[in-house]
């Protein structure tokens, strides 16, 4: 492998976000957040913290977290979220609380570990919040059609439109109509590594994919540390971080036009470029190349892999953006210390640099003016500002990163440390980003059978053509 030295400011410039509509499925196509997460994540999307797991003869078995009753005491907003760390979720509080002051109305933000559960169960009870913050375009798609949440009111949805940009705003868009504002954005295609590590063991960052196995290959026989930490345990939504990577490869393998075909549902889920793919990852995964933390991937939680990076049990870790939420505090990110933490660019294969994003979606369930209103301000470019600066105060202040991006148009980008303005160049300037695919496609099969059945492979208990199956058979007709 050649030296190379990857900048993550030198991908194309060319912005291209292709979106595939995905109509009667209840799915549209997009590009990151939030996932992007998004949603992200939830999933992206974004980021999940989860509760003790254990393995019994290689099954997860979960505590399942306590559900989140809303309770009312006024005319206060109550907005919900899947984003529950102390920075996190403080953040949202600390920004939309000093609003909700400043507009002589209460609003209390409560982050919830089972969110896509929850939710569903709240609005079967009658009893739903005023806005959530959907990590899932596609859940959000099949609310909306539903009737159960509700169309922008005018103000919110100009916000919206003046303050992002269509590539990002047509997530939340239903059948031609605006439903959700978008408060963040996630770039998943990364790598965490230690570059004082790699060059105290004589390694150099890949700049392709078959770069990038020569390497996982070479650290394994090499012995000592890992080439990789991997962990997909997250609660009821155990699973995703196989999918994330999962969804590098189909872009990296296959391409674009096959990743929007793939989502839209326009090629089965058990096509055999997408069974590729899914082996690909199980392939990379195995005791020899992995770093599990609680003893297997699936029982170890996605965020406790931060640790052992520091630590010096694996060398890498693929994950979003927001992973620097999760990175012991305290330390150095790309300042050339020898403890420090950077990124590079998970490799490509057919040399057209493609990016995978996620990001959330905020959307209302009634018509009150002022929870519009606030959907409105959550929209701006002030928003973004004021919950970066809040969420880095909470993570330590000083160099530490916040674990947020925003994509909204015109920002104050000093805000944000080095390393995170080179993540915001990057959703700039790609030439193609996709959205995560798991948040476009219908809930069942996004954040369901793509999960559980991927984690099945995982575990072992079925190769990849047997889970492509099950969630081909999953797909609502």
């Amino acid at each position: 492998m050649k030296k190379s030295s990857i900048k993550l400011a030198a991908l194309p410039v060319t912005l291209a976000l292709v979106v595939a509509a995905c109509g009667s499925d209840g799915t549209e196509g997009e590009s990151e957040t939030t996932d992007a997460p998004a949603g992200e994540e939830t999933e992206d999307t974004v980021a999940e913290e989860t509760d003790d797991t254990v393995a019994e003869e290689e099954a997860v078995v979960e505590e399942e977290p306590p559900p989140v009753v809303l309770e009312r005491t006024g005319d206060e907003i109550i907005v919900t979220g899947p984003e529950r760390d102390d920075s996190e979720a403080g953040a949202i509080q600390q920004v939309l609380g000093a609003w909700g002051e400043e507009n002589g109305v209460e609003v209390v933000y409560l982050g919830d570990a089972a969110w896509e559960t929850n939710i569903n169960t709240q609005l079967a009870g009658g009893n739903p919040p005023d806005v959530s913050i959907f990590p899932q375009p596609g859940k959000l798609a099949e609310f909306a059609r539903a009737g159960d949440v509700k169309a922008l009111a005018d103000g919110a949805a100009t916000a919206t439109a003046e303050n992002w940009s269509e590539a990002w705003t047509v997530f939340g868009n239903v059948d031609g109509t605006q439903y959700g504002v978008p408060v963040k954005a996630d770039l998943k295609s990364l790598v965490w590594y230690q570059p004082a590590a790699f060059e105290a063991a004589g390694y150099t960052v890949p700049t392709t994919f078959d770069e990038f196995t020569a390497l996982v290959t070479q650290i394994t026989e090499d012995g000592g540390a890992k080439a990789l930490c991997v962990g997909i345990e997250s609660g009821p939504a155990t699973g995703w971080t196989y999918t994330d990577w999962v969804e590098d490869m189909v872009l990296r393998q296959h391409g674009p036009d096959v990743y929007d075909q793939w989502v839209s549902h326009e090629i089965p889920f058990n096509d055999p470029q997408i069974v590729e793919s899914m082996q690909t990852v199980l392939d990379l995964w195995n005791e020899d190349t992995v770093f599990a933390s609680s003893g297997t991937i699936a029982a170890t939680a996605f965020q406790d892999n931060g640790q052992p990076l520091v630590d010096g049990d694996c060398f890498m870790h693929r994950q979003a953006s927001f992973y620097s939420a999760f990175i012991p505090e305290g330390t150095a990110f790309a300042d050339g210390s020898d403890a420090a933490v950077d990124v590079f660019y998970f490799p490509d294969i057919n040399g057209d640099a493609p990016v995978l994003g996620a990001g959330t979606l905020a959307a209302a369930f009634n018509e009150r003016p002022e929870v519009h209103d606030l959907l409105a301000y959550m929209s701006t470019p002030d928003y973004a500002e004021a919950r970066q600066v809040a969420q880095q105060e909470l993570k330590g202040g000083g160099a530490a990163l916040s674990g947020f991006l925003s994509a909204a148009i015109g920002q104050d980008e000093s805000v944000y440390q080095p390393l995170e303005q080179s993540f915001l160049e990057i959703l700039a300037s790609a030439s193609i980003v996709r959205f995560d695919a798991s948040d476009l496609m219908p809930a069942d099969v996004g954040a369901g059978t793509f999960w559980t059945e991927g984690t099945s492979a995982v575990n072992g208990d079925q190769d990849a053509q047997a889970a492509a199956d099950a969630i081909e058979a999953s797909w609502p007709s």
